[in-house]
Parts: structure tokens; C-alpha cells; sequence
């Protein structure tokens, strides 16, 4: 275990951006993770629990307090069972995943970031989430003093969002374990109408894996959401608005507004989201509501490629983030009367 004092936090980011941690320790062992965790806890001390990096906002005075890097291994597939340690590169384990031929997880390649949170912001995108495979997830609980096994139905998963993100303090992830599908090297049925356009297909259809692969992380790429250390636009958390989901009244008001602001003939993006409930783009919103690709003439600016995106530049800091970011909030409130929720996590600073 590696322990390193006054120790700069934004380069474990995709954004780069934030303080210094009063003290970081770097676990490659769920015995280590698990006795960092105690000796924060029992010492009264402030735990920031790191993976990739990759959902988190730091605030530019740092961490008080320990940051716990969770850099540990392990790939094991058995027939279609699959379990990550918490540590491993989530986009590795797909692409060995497809290598090996077994469905579920192709559409979200690409996505940077840890096995271990994917679960707690139940990951998604391109027609799939982490929580339609997922069958238990290993953690250590805070609150109980133990390592514990979660079932799929324990972690209350929904729309970006699990137990795990509802009570952030208690659990700490150490293993994922999932169930995928063999069908004959062909990926699970397309959801999601962009891949399957890419694909030539219609949605429902299945494609060869590492098509399906392939496919997915050039969309991703043409939006800058494949890291890329030379290319700002990926200096980001990928999306940093969720898309918003509205009951079918809230969104009768919502389509009205859309039409008196746009004109009669516009038809604001509409998905279904469970009985009662519709689901509109957050990307949408923002480049209606003026914040085009690109917007921004500071060091934080609104990626060129995705308007769901927000940059670092190279040299902005957190608080030059969070003011671009407070101004896309303002504007699509009002002009289209909805509050934009921001997708990564807060440490030492807020919206």
C-alpha cells in the first residue's frame, strides 16, 4: 500500500482538475482497500474513495482528509459469469469480454473509468446498463464493519442512479459480478436507434460483438467521449447533465413551452421512462437554450463535438467548471422550465 501526503488529485481525473488530498493511499488488494477504509473510520477522518476518476468534480482547495485509490486487479470469467475486482479499466474488461464472445456489455465500450463504479452510477449508454447484467456486487459496508454480497434487487438500481449513490458514505465497492449471454458471437439485441443506424440494421437486431464494439466507441469518439490525452474535448466527465425525466403532465407543460419558444412544428425529443413518466435530452435542452458546440471562451468550455459535455481546456480550474456549468443550469431553466442535474460526483465544492 502506497501512501504519499499533500498529494495532487487532479491528474487521477478525466477532467484534471482540483486540489491536493491531505494524504493519498494507492490499495492494490481488497485487504488493503478494506484496511484503509477502517483506519479512516475509526480515526474520525474524511474518506474520498477514487477509482478512475472519471465522475468527479474536486474542488480546487482538494481533499481534507484520506483519498483512497482503488487500484486493484482482477479478471475472472467462468462460462458466463464474469467478476471484476473494483480496480480494473472498465473499457479493458469489455473488450475481453467480447474477445471472448459472450454478449451484454458491448455497447459500453469506451467508457472511462472503474469496474468498481460502475455500479454505483449503474453505467449506461447506446441501449444498455450495467444493471441489466449485473447479478451481485461485493462491497464493504461502513456502517457494519464487514464485507457483504449485494443481489441486483439489494442495489435499487434506476435510471443513473443505485444504492450505492443514495447513501455514498456506507458502502465501498471491492467486486462486480455479472452474467452475460453467449449467442454465438452476436451481441445482445440493439436498443438504442443510433447504433443500430451506424450498423445498417433495425434496432432489435443482433451483430457480430466486436461490430457491435467497434461501432459503439466511434460514435463515442465523433462525440470526444473516448479519452485522449492530446484532445481537450475528452478532458471532461463525458456527460455532466443527466437526461431529464418528467411526468407526462410536467411534460405537456414542457412540449407547450417547447413549441411557443421554437415554433408549432418542433417536437422536443420524447422517451419512454416507466408508466407515468417521459425522458427528453439533456443535449437537446442545452443547444436549444443557446449553448451551442464549443460555447464558452474561457478555459472551460462546452466540448466541439457534444453539447452534454463540459471541458477543461488545459487550464481551468475547478471553479471556471462549475461557472459554465451554473450558466447552462440557468439557461435551459429558463427558457424551458427545467433543471438540469449534474451527472458527476462533488468533492469540496457544489453547484
Amino acid at each position: 500500500m502506497q501512501e504519499l501526503h499533500d498529494a495532487p488529485l487532479a491528474p487521477l481525473t478525466t477532467f484534471r482538475l482540483g486540489g491536493p488530498a491531505t494524504r493519498l493511499v494507492t490499495a492494490t488488494t481488497d485487504a488493503e482497500v478494506i484496511e484503509a477504509v477502517r483506519e479512516a473510520d475509526d480515526s474520525g477522518t474524511p474518506l474520498l474513495v477514487i477509482g478512475g476518476g472519471s465522475n468527479l468534480v474536486i474542488g480546487d482547495k482538494g481533499f481534507a482528509g484520506t483519498a483512497l485509490r482503488i487500484a486493484t486487479r482482477g479478471f475472472e470469467l467462468r462460462g458466463t459469469t464474469l467478476e471484476l475486482a473494483a480496480g480494473e479499466i472498465w473499457t479493458d474488461a469489455v473488450a475481453r469480454v467480447v474477445e471472448a464472445g459472450l454478449a451484454g456489455i458491448e455497447c459500453l465500450a469506451g467508457i472511462p473509468g472503474s469496474a468498481g463504479a460502475t455500479p454505483i452510477q449503474n453505467v449506461g449508454a447506446y441501449g444498455q446498463e450495467v444493471s441489466s447484467t449485473i447479478t451481485e456486487v461485493i462491497a464493504y459496508d461502513r456502517r457494519a464493519g464487514e464485507t457483504v454480497a449485494l443481489t441486483n434487487a439489494d442495489c435499487a438500481f434506476s435510471y443513473r442512479h443505485s444504492r450505492f449513490k443514495a447513501d455514498p458514505q456506507r458502502y465501498v465497492v471491492l467486486r462486480v459480478r455479472f452474467e452475460l449471454e453467449d449467442a454465438d458471437g452476436l451481441s445482445a439485441p440493439l436498443r438504442y436507434a443510433e447504433t443500430a443506424r451506424a450498423l445498417g440494421v433495425a434496432p432489435g437486431d443482433r451483430v457480430p460483438l466486436a461490430r457491435a464494439r467497434e461501432t459503439v466507441l466511434k460514435l463515442r469518439a465523433g462525440k470526444g467521449m473516448v479519452l485522449d490525452p492530446e484532445d481537450h474535448d475528452t478532458w471532461s466527465a463525458g456527460s455532466f447533465f443527466t437526461n431529464p425525466i418528467l411526468t407526462d403532465t410536467d411534460f405537456a407543460v414542457f412540449r407547450a413551452r417547447v413549441r411557443e419558444r421554437l415554433g408549432e412544428d418542433v417536437e422536443a425529443p420524447a422517451y419512454p421512462a416507466g408508466e407515468g413518466h417521459t425522458k427528453t435530452s439533456a443535449a437537446w435542452l442545452i443547444d436549444k437554450a443557446g449553448f451551442a458546440k464549443g460555447y464558452g471562451t474561457g478555459p472551460a468550455r462546452i466540448s466541439t463535438k457534444h453539447t452534454l459535455a463540459l471541458t477543461n481546456r488545459g487550464t481551468a480550474t475547478a471553479e471556471d467548471l462549475l461557472a459554465l456549468a451554473r450558466e447552462v443550469i440557468a439557461g435551459v431553466r429558463e427558457a424551458f422550465g427545467i433543471t438540469l442535474v449534474n451527472e458527476p460526483v462533488m468533492v469540496g465544492t457544489s453547484l
